[in-house]
């Protein structure tokens, strides 16, 4: 007899706890519509839950405990009430280990579900900090839960999000796990909460049978409809706390015989849950008047979603150049940050674009080390091996133009570089601005230093240099 279970993803949230702006695209041009907030996504998992009672199961993807002024200032502790009363079944991690290991396992302490990480062991016991699994029930079905927290936590991230611990892929860990829920559990259906990246989900879908459901998280996608690696269906949901994936199963003889998915916007057309939006205002009110004022005008509409360069981060580091005079500037290629409609900017903006707030730094590149080091970052951004990809977009620069070849092997798809209009000089020397290590990695360069100046503030003080900025694409990088 065929059951039927309803599975709820939300990912990659980044502690956007109000409505914000979002990039939507409308054939040959990019609008910005009003979505998310955790009250409206309380509405839509209310709905769902009502539509289907006790056959509901509900994931956070993780990327939830970071992101905004509040959360950070909190050390994710902000995050808390609100996620108790939207009642998750279980959740990943990923940034969430941003304020270090024993913080997050703190946190996820207070939570009435597990923080979920197979592949996450402490380096000298070999012990799982985090449970690797959990069994629940739903609509008569029997589920297992495994969750994969960040690999690159470990490979790319500061030391102190990892410290004394060791991260995995988990295609090693999970056939054991698997047939540990299938025959001693005796689950129904596999579902894997994943917070590796799309690309790197489909290629482990592909290795490990017997997972019946990938809920995947990181690189932002907004999938219309699954994703299929084998028998294995993955989603993933977009991010800001904007979209909720809805999948439909109908199950019988413990496998899935059918489906239906829905992407679901979460806009203005769905009312806010009063219980959490008084949760939201609690925590925001402390930082309302702080953030609220007005520090500058931008022309360009401020945003993340394109893979080579952004006008946000164009913004960042033209507040880099202002503040240093360098004429080199670095960031990451981040994802998160929710978009800036032209018009007045207030310093949430600011700290939304860059909520670590470091230090603004310099250092001493040589030409050399900036054409291997943008190798790299190409390597690491469209490896052809999905696992040798570490997250993000394209390295982010001013001050330089690049010409690629994104399908050619590592190492060879630089063609031309420009540094201030001019062809490289391989041995001649540049001063680059830059915030975090992701930004220039600690291996390259000389005489590198931190500043007393940091990012919000240099953001500020070129905000208050002009009656209004522009922040437009420069063509940096440029596939050829």
């Amino acid at each position: 007899m065929a059951r039927h279970l309803t599975l709820v993803q939300m990912n990659d949230s980044h502690a956007y706890f109000e409505p914000h702006p979002e990039l939507f695209w409308a054939g040959s041009r990019a609008t910005y519509r009003t979505a998310g907030g955790y009250a409206h996504v309380a509405s839509a998992l209310n709905a769902i839950r009502a539509e289907r009672p006790g056959a509901v199961l509900a994931f956070d993807g993780g990327d939830t405990l970071h992101g905004t002024y509040a959360a950070v200032q909190t050390r994710g502790e902000a995050l808390v009430p609100v996620l108790q009363a939207l009642g998750f079944d279980a959740m990943t991690a990923h940034w969430d280990f941003a304020y270090g290991p024993d913080r997050l396992r703190e946190i996820a302490g207070m939570l009435p579900y597990p923080l979920l990480a197979a592949n996450c062991y402490d380096q000298i016991t070999g012990e799982r900090p985090f449970p690797p699994w959990r069994v629940l029930e739903a609509g008569g079905v029997r589920v297992g839960v495994i969750g994969l927290a960040a690999v690159i936590v470990e490979r790319i991230m500061p030391e102190r999000f990892h410290e004394g611990l060791r991260l995995t892929l988990g295609n090693d860990e999970l056939p054991g796990l698997i047939r540990q829920l299938r025959d001693e559990e005796r689950v129904d259906l596999v579902v894997v909460l994943s917070h590796l990246g799309f690309p790197q989900d489909m290629k482990l879908a592909g290795e490990v049978p017997g997972i019946d459901v990938l809920l995947s998280s990181h690189t932002h996608n907004r999938l219309h409809r699954p994703a299929r690696a084998g028998e294995t269906l993955v989603i993933q949901s977009g991010s800001h706390g904007a979209f909720l994936g809805r999948l439909d199963l109908e199950i019988e003889g413990g496998r899935v015989v059918d489906f239906d998915h829905a992407l679901l916007t979460i806009d203005e057309r769905i009312a806010p849950d009063p219980q959490v939006q008084a949760l939201v205002e609690d925590v925001l009110s402390p930082y309302r008047a702080e953030l609220g004022d007005v520090v500058g005008r931008v022309v360009t509409p401020l945003h993340r979603g394109t893979s080579l360069e952004s006008t946000m981060d164009n913004f960042l580091l033209q507040g880099l150049q202002h503040a240093t005079g360098a004429g080199l500037a670095f960031s990451n290629g981040w994802r998160y940050g929710a978009p800036v409609r032209p018009g007045p900017v207030t310093r949430n903006d600011l700290h939304n674009i860059i909520p670590v707030n470091p230090p603004v730094s310099l250092v001493e590149l040589s030409g050399d080390e900036v054409w291997t080091m943008l190798e790299e970052n190409f390597e690491h951004t469209y490896a052809r091996d999905p696992y040798d990809q570490m997250g993000g977009y394209v390295k982010r620069a001013l001050g330089l133009n690049a010409y690629l070849k994104v399908e050619n092997p590592p190492g060879t798809r630089l063609q031309e570089l420009f540094i201030d209009g001019q062809p490289v000089d391989r041995a001649a020397t540049y001063t680059a601005a830059f915030v975090t290590e992701q930004g220039v990695p600690p291996k390259y360069g000389s005489n590198r230093r931190d500043l007393s100046l940091r990012a919000v503030d240099a953001l500020a003080s070129y905000l208050a240099s002009a009656p209004e900025l522009a922040a437009p694409r420069r063509g940096t990088f440029t596939v050829v």
